[in-house]
């Protein structure tokens, strides 16, 4: 049997072999130090990632809560209207937070300084809502009191006025109370005979005067004294009958200037006072227009007697 030869082996040096383990021994400390980085590295990733998830949060929750704070301030303002106008320091001091608080969120983010303002911002707004109720109620109830007032000093105004024309109505009263009155007031036309006599008649072709009588009735609330009485006799063409036409045959009554016909002063002393008055037609040739005469007698101003005739 034949035997292959055995391939001789070469000797290893010394050097080179301890070589070979430095490089082994190197190789294992850079896994380590790569093992223990990565260790150590991971967790501080995902710290870091859920710190920035955290402040980002924080962010956004600040950003509602100034959001919401700036539009329960908005729509406060928008229901109270002008009432607002009242406290407009302390909505500008607001507003100035509120911008403050909007630029650190947008650019210098520090959570604890917003959240700060933030709380501050929440004090002065929840200020400015009790004051602007507090307002509101106040207005509410000056409103209420003013109504009150309205209507007391209507009711004033309406008793002021019934007093006023009751007072006007008594002082009518008064002066109807002291008017006088011509009672029996009677014309009739007159002609006269040849012994100067009077004779009726109601002939228009024969008349030559009127002759009115009445009686000035008694009133004891009349100033008595010297009293002019004025008659006015209306043509049946409604034209008055006068002696001449001016002024000095006219007098006041309502406020308008009446001529009259004929006129007579007499002393009235509260009593019964009988008295006549006469027109005597100027052209006894001329017949007097046939129709129905209408009488009226006036005195201080007031109509106190009427009557009429009529002329054939």
């Amino acid at each position: 049997m034949t035997q292959s030869p055995t391939t001789p082996k070469i000797p290893v040096s010394p050097e080179k072999k301890s070589g070979s383990k430095g490089w082994i021994i190197l190789a294992i400390l850079l896994l380590i130090i790569i093992a223990a980085i990565l260790i150590w590295y991971v967790p501080m990733k995902n710290k870091y990632v859920g710190l920035l998830d955290e402040k980002e949060l924080q962010q956004i929750e600040l950003q509602n809560e100034l959001n919401e704070l700036m539009l329960l301030h908005d729509s406060i303002k928008a229901e109270y209207g002008t009432l607002s106008d009242s406290l407009l320091l302390k909505d500008s001091v607001i507003l100035a937070n509120a911008k403050e608080i909007q630029e650190l969120l947008n650019y210098k983010w520090e959570y604890r300084k917003v959240n700060k303002k933030l709380n501050m911002l929440r004090e002065i707004t929840q200020g400015y809502v009790h004051q602007i109720d507090s307002l509101y109620i106040v207005n509410n109830e000056l409103k209420e009191e003013n109504e009150k007032i309205r209507q007391q000093y209507s009711r004033e105004q309406d008793k002021s006025r019934e007093l006023i024309r009751e007072k006007e109505t008594l002082v009518d009263k008064v002066k109807e109370a002291t008017v006088l009155r011509a009672y029996n007031v009677t014309a009739i036309g007159v002609r006269l005979t040849g012994s100067g006599r009077e004779r009726e008649t109601d002939k228009a072709k024969k008349i030559e005067r009127v002759k009115i009588c009445f009686t000035l009735g008694e009133n004891k609330l009349t100033e008595p004294g010297i009293k002019t009485v004025y008659v006015r006799i209306l043509r049946p063409d409604n034209v008055v009958v006068t002696q001449k036409v001016g002024e000095d045959y006219s007098f006041t009554f309502q406020d308008q200037q009446l001529e009259y016909t004929s006129k007579k002063e007499v002393d009235y002393q509260n009593k019964d006072l009988y008295t006549c008055l006469f027109w005597t037609k100027k052209n006894m040739e001329e017949a007097a227009m046939i129709g129905v005469y209408n009488i009226s007698v006036y005195t201080d101003g007031y109509l106190i007697g009427e009557t009429s005739f009529e002329l054939r």
